[in-house]
């Protein structure tokens, strides 16, 4: 039996965000058809690291796609200098249950969680949306602009985080790359990075709001991807004064969605059957924004569509540049 190894490198030279975004919409539309499996991930806590373990299975039926990613979540990896996340993805044959590809998948994860965002803001954001706002200037914040400038003309880009090194270290790499807004900066507040923004993005792991849902103007669109458990809430979504509240998936963000289920069980936002998701939008059963001025609010949990969805189109790419290496097991 073969197996397909690819590195970081592999993962990054075969597809680009655009292609990725398309992929994902894709996967969505086809989770929200009930054309997939995706059993809840299973958590292995870590409680003297303050971690967590994930195992995320999916089949995605129609396009005859298979897998499962392990993703360790370690916030105190940067005491170590380590990144906070780590994971591998395994491919499978659908007809034969064969392993085919193992992947890069600390990359894989940052790429399909930007993409997903992407995909939400090529939906719901103003076509007008020049202003960019990243809450944490990880891995995750990284791919998050890529995903926003990806699908609408970004011009200028704020970054806030707790660390004012990690902010300054992510505005060196990346400002002048190819891709990126002609100005991007430094937020020295919350409120001054969301006071210009027309599209936010949160990708943090924090337990209360990272800015004042009451510095949001009108029109803007958010995108929450960091928060992940039931306890963590990076946005303050009744604070946002809108009922238009898009998910991926209800079942998984009612599960651990800790943005919503805390102003769920206060009774301050709509409950889940007025939620949308995402694959809906895609599919056209659901329609994007509703006006201008709207302000449009999307969480995601991360599902192991994306990642054997994005992992597939990663494996097929890599094959025909003569990526990677196969291997005899």
């Amino acid at each position: 039996m073969k197996l397909h190894l690819l590195s970081k490198s592999d993962v990054e030279q075969a597809i680009t965000m655009r292609e990725a975004i398309e992929v994902v919409k894709d996967a969505f539309t086809q989770l929200s058809a009930g054309q997939t499996t995706v059993p809840l991930r299973t958590v292995l806590e870590v409680p003297e690291r303050e971690a967590v373990t994930l195992f995320m299975p999916a089949y995605l039926a129609a396009s005859g796609e298979m897998g499962a990613k392990v993703v360790s979540v370690f916030p105190h990896n940067v005491e170590r200098g380590l990144p906070t996340i780590h994971a591998v993805v395994v491919l499978l044959d659908s007809a034969t249950g064969q392993p085919r590809a193992l992947l890069n998948g600390t990359y894989l994860t940052a790429l399909r969680t930007g993409a997903v965002s992407g995909a939400a803001t090529d939906f719901l954001a103003r076509p007008d949306a020049h202003t960019a706002a990243i809450f944490g200037a990880g891995a995750q914040g990284r791919t998050q602009l890529a995903a926003v400038c990806a699908v609408r003309d970004i011009a200028r880009a704020w970054v806030y985080d707790v660390s004012v090194e990690a902010a300054e270290q992510y505005v060196q790499e990346l400002r002048g790359q190819p891709g990126m807004p002609p100005h991007l900066a430094v937020a020295d507040s919350p409120a001054r990075a969301v006071r210009e923004a027309d599209v936010i993005c949160t990708a943090t792991t924090s337990y209360v709001p990272v800015f004042d849902s009451g510095d949001v103007r009108p029109g803007t669109h958010i995108n929450g991807v960091g928060a992940f458990t039931p306890a963590m809430q990076e946005v303050d979504v009744a604070g946002l004064r809108t009922g238009r509240i898009v998910v991926d998936s209800r079942s998984a963000c009612l599960a651990e969605a800790g943005d919503l289920i805390i102003p769920l069980g206060q009774g301050l936002i709509p409950t889940a059957e007025a939620w949308t998701e995402l694959g809906e939008i895609a599919a056209g059963r659901a329609d994007g924004r509703s006006s201008p001025d709207e302000i449009t609010y999307f969480k995601s949990v991360g599902n192991a569509v994306q990642d054997v969805s994005v992992g597939q189109a990663v494996v097929a790419a890599a094959r025909r540049l003569g990526l990677g290496t196969e291997v005899e097991l």
